[in-house]
């Protein structure tokens, strides 16, 4: 099943979207794709109803997509995840995932503008797999219990300033949490649909100049240890984020290759999760 909310920003309207490609409106459903729909067993409902074949056709045409999930209220993220990303950019190969927070209000949606902040010199991209989490996660036992509490994956863009991360702090943050900076979606995609999530392709270009292309096979820390690891330092809540990770390729790793300016556009995509499209502007 795949879910996508669509309308303007604060008033999208939560859809599915069928095999055939047709879209269909969730409002007599729920109100919103988010944690408290997650939470309320909400994806069964949605199930139920595109059975029953009761749910309303939508008029897609020039509608706007927004980030597939509502008001995230953690944005968790996991960095050095492949092992060719870490050897590019000069860092150890971890012995423990390296775990740090993003600002929640960065989330947008995957077509919509990405702003450089003021005073940036080194804004990078990142492809990653995002998981979103469907139930309470609290001191899980193992990664095979870690799977079970995923709600669905998205693709996810890392926008990182790297000057701001590396130079002006020693924690992360500043150059991760800038507005706008992680564009989600197009789709929060159920694992039903996903045969093996450890096996997706992660691709992103540059102004059509192709920069990653890396497979989920090859991270360090997997997806349901990742869930499982977390839950034993914080509690998930249903429709928390998980971004997992970002194979070679970034500007950071390729010395001699521009990092973002106004104007460059930013193409990604991850086997079965859609492509995001992102066009860079000044703050």
């Amino acid at each position: 099943m795949k879910l996508l909310r669509l309308g303007a920003p604060g008033k999208e309207r939560p859809a599915a979207l069928s095999a055939d490609g047709r879209v269909f409106d969730l409002e007599s459903v729920t109100g919103d794709i988010d944690g408290a729909f997650l939470a309320a067993g909400g994806l069964d409902r949605v199930r139920a109803a595109l059975r029953a074949g009761r749910l309303p056709e939508m008029d897609t045409l020039g509608v706007r997509v927004g980030a597939p999930v509502g008001r995230p209220g953690k944005l968790v993220c996991v960095g050095l995840n492949y092992r060719d990303h870490a050897e590019e950019t000069g860092a150890a190969i971890p012995h423990r995932p390296v775990v740090f927070m993003k600002d929640p209000g960065t989330v947008v949606g995957p077509y919509d503008q990405v702003l450089i902040p003021r005073g940036s010199v080194r804004t990078d991209w990142e492809v990653e797999l995002a998981v979103v989490i469907g139930s309470r996660a609290r001191y899980l036992a193992s990664p095979e219990v870690g799977l079970r509490h995923i709600a669905g994956f998205a693709v996810s863009n890392d926008v990182s300033e790297r000057e701001f991360q590396l130079d002006f702090s020693s924690q992360w943050d500043l150059g991760k949490s800038c507005e706008t900076f992680n564009p989600l979606g197009p789709w929060l995609v159920t694992p039903d649909e996903i045969a093996d999530p450890q096996q997706l392709r992660l691709r992103l270009a540059v102004n059509g100049v192709p920069r990653q292309n890396g497979n989920t096979a090859d991270m360090i820390f997997g997806i349901g240890y990742l869930v499982a690891y977390l839950s034993n330092y914080m509690v998930l809540e249903p429709g928390d984020v998980i971004n997992t990770g970002t194979p070679a390729g970034v500007a950071l790793g390729l010395p001699g290759t521009p990092y973002l300016r106004p104007g460059d556009t930013v193409e990604l995509s991850i086997d079965g999760l859609g492509r995001q499209s992102q066009t860079f502007s000044p703050a």
